[in-house]
């Protein structure tokens, strides 16, 4: 169950060396509502430095804008082409730089926890996160944005929201046998 916050604000990001999205959330009691997602376009820039400069300062403007008080972002997939997942980790870098240069808390998801979350398939497409987020947020078709890095970004950001209520687990277990092992009164009865 949820826990009840008065007013949170979270950032999602998803990171990105063409397309960066994001997406923000207002979550006031236990309700969550888009306030805003979007796209930092990076293609204009061929090189990757000057990407990295507009990212420090987009991302610095739209938390400016916004405000909020928490960042969830994207954790970059492990591809085959480490030249792109080197330039993918620098763009993800700077956006958890500027957070961090305001005190924002960040948490990263891997793009299988953001999915199955969202539409309980790790395997989603982005247009089934899209689809069903719509429908959580209650959003129109017109409202989609043209690239779906932003509704990704937004899908961070609702996965962050969903895992506030969870409770901390204490205590991990394998499996059922690892359960009963290390709590013997608790199925004994005694």
């Amino acid at each position: 169950m949820l826990q009840p916050v008065k007013e949170k604000i979270i950032l999602g990001i998803d990171p990105g060396t063409t397309i960066m999205g994001y997406g923000v959330l207002r979550v006031v009691g236990t309700k969550p509502e888009l306030v805003a997602m979007g796209i930092i376009d990076l293609r204009k820039f061929d090189n990757h430095y000057l990407k990295l400069r507009h990212i420090q300062e987009r991302v610095l403007s739209i938390i400016e804008s916004y405000l909020p008080d928490e960042l969830a972002i994207e954790a970059p997939f492990f591809g085959k082409n480490v030249q792109s997942m080197l330039k993918l980790g620098r763009a993800q870098g700077v956006a958890m730089a500027v957070a961090l240069s305001r005190d924002i808390p960040i948490t990263e998801y891997a793009p299988l926890k953001i999915k199955m979350a969202i539409t309980g398939n790790g395997e989603a497409s982005k247009e089934q996160v899209a689809g069903m987020l719509q429908r959580l947020l209650h959003f129109s078709k017109e409202e989609l944005p043209t690239f779906l890095d932003a509704t990704d970004a937004l899908g961070a950001a609702y996965c962050h929201y969903l895992q506030m209520g969870s409770p901390k687990v204490e205590k991990s277990y394998k499996n059922w046998k690892d359960f009963v092992q290390k709590n013997p009164k608790k199925v004994s009865g005694g």
